[in-house]
């Protein structure tokens, strides 16, 4: 089993991600964007996955804080360039298991994803 999880350490969604897997018992890999990096053909990888309008994390301080013009001419080009730049953009946690993606945490997918046979 490979499980990836990407994001941001003190993010609080992150937070509640790494208390799931230790209850369950689960091993994964931990990769944050600000020590571990990001590049575009990561990103790229992802984006043709999960699509880049659900990456895009609309709901965050980033993504609030550009401009009415960033935010109207936003397209896959763009969004790329801005989530490459400032990864606290991407949804998070993005999630790589057995080589498929998942944004998010929700403890049933989890416990779907992880748990049930």
């Amino acid at each position: 089993m490979n499980t990836i999880a990407y994001g941001i350490k003190n993010c609080d969604t992150i937070k509640k991600m790494k208390q799931w897997f230790a209850t369950e018992n689960i091993a994964y890999q931990f990769h944050d964007y600000r020590t571990d990096g990001l590049d575009l053909a990561q990103l790229e990888t992802f984006e043709a996955a999960l699509g880049w309008e659900a990456m895009v994390n609309k709901r965050g301080t980033t993504f609030r804080q550009l401009t009415t013009e960033q935010k109207a001419d936003l397209n896959r080009e763009t969004a790329l360039q801005l989530m490459l730049e400032q990864p606290a953009m991407i949804k998070r946690p993005l999630l790589q298991h057995n080589n498929h993606y998942y944004l998010g945490f929700k403890p049933d997918q989890y416990n779907a994803i992880f748990l049930t046979k």
